[in-house]
């Protein structure tokens, strides 16, 4: 009997050793995310953790450790982690700041990882958006318009929903969104934000701005910043009135995620920085303060409709370890290419494929819409040299202007001389 009880706590301890070892062998992928997926019941980094979770039970020897970020504060806390030497591993996010990565020689190559049937599959727009100097640095999950949305369910109150453009493809003009602003006002009600407290959701602006008058950011060749141009200080102009008007908030102590908590929380009538992605972020809260809200393209003059859009998408950074790295683009992959949750990860950010081979059912008509607006798709502009830089001039310019210190065209003559200097200094 004992030699029995010696030998099952032998073979106990050889189990448990060995469970042991097999644990210490598991890789560690560290995943730094950016809230772009919709929360399950309102837990932030629930999603996420699922789909970790279903990563981890197919590839058993990687441990996958998520920290979720927000818009505000995440820039400048991967910084921190690069400069301290403390980066994570995989990093959910999209081709401005990815692209100012790579140009600091931090990310991995992901060549590897593009197939010839990925090549022929994935829109050539969305490659060239993951490249940097002609090599695949970000490995493309979605893509999704950026635009205005409006307070359905407040207009309809005050007996306005009919000035809204809801049919056809939405478009509609600056003296079509100006009277719908005064009427507005009139009721008492507030309309949108216009922030520049700091970068974050700076493409709202200058997308707004661009389309009211069918001015440009940048010029055709993408080799120069040109809003300084005289439709886009009309513009600007425009904008700095309204605010004076109250048509429009004055939102120098705003930036793009608390222009959107105004929108989301009923207090204002409609936002400029919006979008499928966004309204799949925000949708529980709308339910929540029975707000219906609904999506339209800026104002334009007729044909020159230019939305910016997202990629989004994910990186790995440079490890020494090959293990880490392996481990990275293993779950890179899972989490783009998976067939359950690839398509899971696109519908929970709101956003859509960039396969051609992936035609999503869509059942909320907002985000059915938003599927159409492709066509509305400007230049992108996000992997330009210096991008990062730029956008701090960008809200500078704005504060300049808003709170009187410069005119409209000083600020973005301002703006164009110093954004330009960007475009060579990578």
């Amino acid at each position: 009997m004992k030699k029995l009880l010696a030998i099952t706590l032998a073979m106990a301890m050889l189990l448990s050793m060995a469970a042991t070892a097999f644990a210490q062998e598991k890789t560690v992928v560290k995943f730094w995310a950016f809230p772009n997926f919709a929360t399950i019941d309102d837990t932030l980094g629930a999603y996420e953790e699922s789909l970790i979770a279903a990563f981890e039970a197919a590839n058993p020897d990687v441990d996958v450790q998520l920290e979720m970020l927000d818009f505000d504060a995440g820039p400048a806390k991967i910084a921190t982690a690069i400069t301290a030497g403390n980066a994570p591993d995989v990093i959910f996010d999209a081709p401005g700041r990815i692209m100012t990565w790579a140009a600091e020689g931090i990310l991995e190559n992901l060549n590897d990882m593009f197939s010839d049937a990925d090549k022929a599959d994935i829109s050539q727009g969305v490659q060239e958006a993951s490249k940097y100097k002609g090599d695949y640095v970000m490995y493309p999950l979605g893509t999704a318009p950026f635009c205005m949305g409006f307070n359905k369910t407040m207009l309809e109150q005050h007996g306005l929903l009919d000035m809204l453009p809801l049919e056809g493809d939405r478009t509609w003009t600056l003296e079509q969104y100006e009277a719908l602003l005064k009427a507005l006002k009139e009721k008492g009600e507030a309309g949108a934000v216009i922030f520049c407290r700091t970068q974050g959701g700076d493409q709202g602006t200058r997308a707004f701005l661009a389309n009211l008058y069918g001015g440009s950011i940048m010029n055709d060749e993408l080799t120069a910043y040109t809003t300084n141009d005289e439709n886009f200080v009309k513009a600007l102009d425009w904008t700095m009135k309204a605010i004076k008007d109250g048509l429009l908030e004055d939102g120098v102590g705003f930036d793009g995620t608390g222009a959107i908590d105004e929108f989301s929380a009923g207090r204002v009538s409609h936002t400029i920085l919006f979008g499928t992605g966004l309204y799949n972020l925000r949708k529980a809260q709308l339910d929540e303060m029975e707000i219906e809200a609904v999506l339209v393209p800026y104002p334009a003059p007729q044909g020159q409709e230019q939305l910016e859009f997202l990629v989004s998408g994910l990186c790995v950074l440079k490890n020494e370890d090959a293990k880490v790295v392996d481990a990275a683009k293993r779950f890179v992959k899972f989490m783009c290419d998976d067939p359950e949750w690839a398509a899971k990860n696109v519908a929970q950010a709101g956003q859509f494929s960039p396969r051609a081979s992936v035609v999503a059912e869509v059942e909320d008509k907002e985000i059915a819409y938003g599927s159409t607006m492709s066509k509305f798709f400007g230049k992108y502009y996000n992997t330009v040299p210096g991008f990062a830089q730029m956008r701090t001039f960008w809200f500078s310019a704005l504060q300049a202007a808003f709170s009187g210190q410069k005119t409209a065209q000083e600020a973005m003559d301002f703006f164009v001389e110093e954004a330009n200097k960007t475009l060579v200094t990578q």
